[in-house]
């Protein structure tokens, strides 16, 4: 083991800033700390190309592990302060433009699969999309989960979030799940442990789930793909499935609708820099011309500046931010004067 490592593995603070002057230092380190690692780790990888809004800097590292068990031996062997951040679809997530620090993980193959167990529960993997198993369970003739047709990620996301749409929720067809703790014990979740609320869960942030087990009812598979056909087309007609968007933006408050408030607060086609209100949706920003990630986020925040001002609301975000802003930027700010539409 080398020094640089050797001091990572042991928290030497001399190390720790030694491994920030080139970036792909914190690479080389693991790749010697973790000698039987089986996944992929890439150093100043972009994420860009990843997230539907096609913004934000770089991984440090991006590791996408081969398997469970290999995902596992990272989190118990790579050194306790470096930071770890998961990325599943990147559909609801703003990274910012000075990227992310430490080990992005994302899982890849090893957690592709989808497996029919019985007449009413299928087992799906968090890098599978959730209109797969949306499909899944439509030609297995199982019910109830066709309203993953119409969000727009992944299983990790959904059971992170609370996933949920047209009246029904993740907390509503879960079973159970897998996750692995940063410690790298694997953990087999009930529904009742995963302390589901409103598109969130109370599984600790830096657990990494890796499969769900979902149960829905008997259905014929006819009916189900009509549901799901009636999900789609709802999304075409009222949602811009067609832009560089990040979902819902903001989370709906008890007794009320994000994009009404939005609306009545005059930000429908509201721009800052490339960034815009949707005119279709008003709860979706879009990314129409080129826009930075600094230019989503405080469009973002002025839409909250406007509907806070107007009715006293505070919203909430639903898309998760993420990551550094570049030097002499500042994020989170809204714009005292908006740029008109």
């Amino acid at each position: 083991m080398g020094a640089r490592a050797a001091g990572l593995a042991r928290g030497d603070p001399a190390a720790r800033r030694e491994r920030r002057l080139t970036v792909p230092s914190l690479a080389a380190d693991l790749q010697v700390l973790l000698p039987k690692l089986r996944g992929r780790l890439v150093a100043d990888a972009p994420l860009k190309d990843i997230t539907w809004f096609r913004v934000g800097g770089a991984a440090e590292v991006l590791y996408t592990p081969a398997d469970e068990a290999d995902l596992a031996y990272f989190m118990a062997h790579v050194p306790a302060e470096v930071p770890i951040f998961t990325i599943g679809l990147c559909s609801n997530l703003l990274v910012r433009d000075g990227g992310i620090r430490g080990v992005v993980v994302r899982l890849g193959r090893g957690f592709g699969e989808i497996e029919v167990l019985d007449r009413t529960r299928i087992r799906a993997g968090t890098a599978v999309p959730d209109v797969k198993v949306a499909r899944a369970s439509a030609d297995a003739g199982i019910a109830g989960l066709s309203f993953y047709r119409g969000i727009p990620g992944g299983i990790g996301g959904a059971l992170r979030m609370n996933a949920g749409a047209h009246g029904s929720e993740t907390k509503d067809v879960l079973l159970s799940a897998r996750a692995v703790d940063r410690t790298g014990r694997v953990h087999e979740l009930s529904n009742a442990d995963m302390g589901f609320t409103y598109r969130r869960s109370a599984v600790p942030q830096d657990w990494i789930f890796t499969s769900a087990t979902f149960e829905g009812t008997r259905g014929e598979p006819e009916d189900i793909v009509r549901a799901m056909d009636e999900v789609a087309a709802y999304r075409e007609k009222h949602q811009p499935i067609k832009e560089r968007t990040g979902g819902s933006t903001f989370k709906n408050p008890p007794d009320n609708s994000a994009w009404k408030l939005v609306d009545a607060a005059g930000c429908r086609g509201l721009r800052v820099g490339g960034a815009m209100v949707s005119e279709m949706h008003c709860n979706f920003l879009i990314n129409d011309r080129q826009a930075s990630a600094e230019d989503i986020e405080r469009l973002g925040e002025t839409v909250r500046a406007r509907v806070r001002a107007a009715t006293g609301i505070e919203l909430q975000w639903e898309i998760v931010r993420v990551g550094d802003a570049l030097p002499g930027h500042v994020v989170g700010v809204a714009l005292v004067e908006e740029h008109a539409p």
